[in-house]
């Protein structure tokens, strides 16, 4: 479920191209009547034997399928369309650039088919939603698996792990790599990326939101600060406006392909954020849908600020990748 304002960009983008080659057509259908008036004629012509075959089989009468009637009109056809095909030859043009044929021939440009949306609007709106992220997280052409360097973290042992931070990085990244590649039957459902700041979480959230999206599955990516202020609107405001919006982005939270929910514990806790975040958790879940949370929370803080139910699902049925090390930004800056 792509969010309404993608589906819109997306379809406008369908439209905009039918409408160009529309255009494209008539100016190319204008040119060849000024240059040969012939195939002006030809055209309003073939339009009559069309209207001709219409009368005949609504002018509540029986007409012999082979009888002569429809045989004359058969054959003015014919002759016109073979007048055609040699006139445009000699004016050098492409008779299928003068035919209305759709771009895709699946859904016919309509952007849908009787299973729902086509593959072909699948496409822009997956374009659409990665302009979204891009905004969003702040992506670059950078921010991808392939471009990800292990040698920024360090090789040295680090204190209370058994890993180095390049090591761990090397396994974390690995899992998120799956995950997306995979997505969404890989094997860990649900990932909780938790560690201090500057240690590349977001980074590797935007690349997951980057390859699922590119591969047609609806993401949405946003900060606990908001979520929660979304639910809080959807709750208690009496603007009919505003609460239908905050109604539509949770039920995005709800029922995306993929929710990236970054930043946990940054808000404020309150009972109604505390009940919100669980409804999210618990209701994805029970709709066996992804969901990955960015934290700078480990679990036994993340025990001690939430509730014994949010907690629990978060401990069993999410995989937490623990990310540590020197803060990445600020070496950058020394």
């Amino acid at each position: 479920m792509y969010e309404p304002s993608v589906t819109q960009r997306a379809v406008a983008r369908l439209n905009r191209r039918k409408e160009a080659r529309a255009r494209r057509r008539f100016a190319l259908e204008q040119d060849l009547y000024g240059r040969s008036p012939r195939l002006r004629e030809l055209d309003t012509a073939l339009r009559g034997t069309m209207a001709d075959l219409a009368r005949l089989a609504t002018g509540g009468r029986p007409i012999d399928p082979n009888g002569p009637e429809l045989a004359a009109v058969r054959e003015r056809n014919r002759a016109l369309q073979a007048e055609r095909t040699a006139l445009l030859a000699e004016l050098g043009a492409d008779p299928a650039l003068l035919e209305d044929v759709p771009d895709c021939p699946l859904c016919g440009d309509t952007g849908w088919t009787e299973k729902g949306m086509c593959v072909c609007l699948k496409k822009l709106c997956a374009e659409e939603q990665m302009k979204s992220l891009t905004a969003l997280l702040g992506l670059t052409e950078e921010q991808s698996f392939d471009k990800l360097r292990l040698d920024i973290y360090s090789d040295r042992p680090w204190q209370g792990e058994g890993r180095s931070p390049r090591e761990n990085m090397r396994r974390v990244v690995a899992v998120c790599e799956g995950f997306a590649g995979q997505f969404p039957d890989y094997p860990l459902k649900n990932l909780l990326l938790s560690g201090g700041t500057g240690l590349g979480k977001t980074f590797l959230s935007g690349c997951v939101a980057r390859e699922v999206s590119a591969r047609g599955y609806s993401v949405v990516y946003d900060t606990a600060v908001n979520l929660f202020a979304a639910f809080e609107t959807r709750r208690f405001t009496r603007d009919a406006d505003e609460g239908r919006e905050a109604r539509d982005v949770t039920r995005r939270y709800l029922g995306c392909d993929l929710l990236i929910l970054d930043d946990l514990g940054s808000e404020f806790t309150t009972p109604l954020a505390q009940a919100s975040l669980y409804e999210v958790v618990n209701s994805r879940l029970q709709a066996d849908r992804r969901t990955i949370i960015s934290t700078n929370l480990s679990m036994e803080q993340i025990a001690e600020r939430y509730t014994p139910q949010l907690t629990s699902r978060v401990a069993g049925l999410y995989r937490e990748l623990t990310f540590y090390g020197d803060d990445l930004r600020r070496q950058a800056d020394l």
